[in-house]
């Protein structure tokens, strides 16, 4: 075997080496698990406890929005996780969220009929933010020319921007997030392109250095800016109720299709064409990073998915090679781009965010002080 290539593979998960950074202990289990079963674990309630918590939440939520149209709002994906969020937040806790859709031109037509099915059956409002197609375009080709992993940035800017800056012009101070411990316990680390946030800095200097040459009114919402300004001084909460109730991917899934006809999706992030060629065709053949691997690894440590079916799973594409063939050539001509020139920047030189402008370590210090107060559980490097 060519030791170059050789990864080696957690024993209780199958986070390997591809992260650079992963370290074992004696029994061969990695970083991730063992913060896990330190961290997360410990802490996570979702019996009786996780039910009370649950209780005042929705009770303060409810008492602050007296009088309000909406007592909250929640960015809504399509997604099992958004949904689900959602069926939670009007049946189990009984608040009045708004729904706001940020649609940044990549809907699968299958995101699109959940959102109509789950705003229909639960007779919720909903807002659909659409962004500039022409400034989401532009700015995806140049993070292409940019040569680095974290090609999902400028879609998840669109979105965590949108839904900020609308709950703040509406003076809207809960929001209610389908992030959760239950499938995604094990964050992506940050060398498989999962950058700690909307850095305005290092948006800037990839457009300076890879944009067309004229102005881009892409917009943008600063990490510091809705961690700080937003959060701290203007009050604003977000909230995450899946990590209070039994929250079992299959179930879920099951259940959702059960009351609304709800159509589950092949694979997590699925409901983004341009993710869902991201994570199983760019990333993984330019870079060799497998976002299923953390995916899967979180099923894992919460007894969703065996090991071994997890190790079935990752030996090969979520997508067929004609399939994954149409869907090189649908982006690229979606951007404006020939096939050709796709796979030139395919081609090119791998970077990373260090090539460029950036303020990671401000960003890091963040996220470290949230993990030393006990805000944060999740493995971040």
């Amino acid at each position: 075997m060519n030791n170059l290539n050789f990864k080696k593979t957690c024993l209780r998960c199958i986070m390997n080496t591809s992260d650079p950074n992963l370290k074992f202990d004696d029994r061969g289990f990695c970083d991730y698990c063992n913060n896990f079963d330190t961290q997360i674990k410990p802490t996570w309630h979702t019996n009786a406890k996780g039910n009370s918590q649950l209780t005042r939440l929705a009770n303060r939520i409810r008492s602050e929005g007296k009088g309000k149209d909406f007592d909250c709002i929640i960015g809504l994906s399509g997604g099992l996780d958004s949904s689900y969020v959602t069926y939670v937040a009007k049946v189990k806790m009984g608040l009045r969220p708004l729904l706001v859709h940020v649609d940044a031109g990549w809907n699968t037509d299958q995101a699109v009929g959940n959102i109509e099915k789950l705003v229909d059956g639960l007779g919720l409002d909903l807002y659909t933010d659409v962004v500039n197609w022409e400034e989401v375009k532009r700015m995806q080709v140049a993070f292409l020319k940019a040569g680095i992993p974290d090609q999902d940035l400028v879609q998840d800017a669109a979105f965590f921007s949108g839904l900020y800056k609308f709950a703040r012009k509406h003076k809207i101070k809960h929001i209610i997030t389908g992030s959760n411990f239950s499938t995604e316990c094990c964050r992506e680390p940050e060398e498989w392109g999962g950058y700690l946030g909307i850095d305005k800095t290092l948006f800037a200097d990839i457009w300076a250095k890879h944009g067309d040459g004229k102005p881009n009114n892409f917009p943008l919402v600063d990490i510091l800016v809705y961690k700080v300004w937003y959060q701290k001084v203007l009050g604003m909460k977000v909230h995450h109720p899946l990590n209070l109730v039994p929250y079992v991917k299959n179930d879920a899934e099951n259940e959702l299709e059960k009351l609304f006809g709800w159509q589950r999706f092949k694979h997590k992030h699925h409901e983004s064409r341009f993710t869902r060629f991201y994570e199983d065709y760019w990333l993984s053949r330019r870079f060799g990073f497998e976002k299923r691997r953390a995916h899967f690894s979180s099923l894992i440590m919460t007894a969703q998915m065996t090991r071994e079916e997890a190790l079935d799973r990752i030996s090969r594409s979520e997508m067929g090679e004609l399939f994954l063939k149409h869907e090189f050539e649908y982006v690229a001509h979606k951007l404006g781009l020939t096939v050709q020139e796709l796979q030139e920047i395919f081609d090119s030189p791998q970077k990373t965010y260090r090539d460029y402008k950036n303020k990671r370590s401000l960003i890091g210090l963040g996220a470290n002080t949230l993990r030393w107060l006990g805000l944060e559980k999740r493995y971040f490097r």
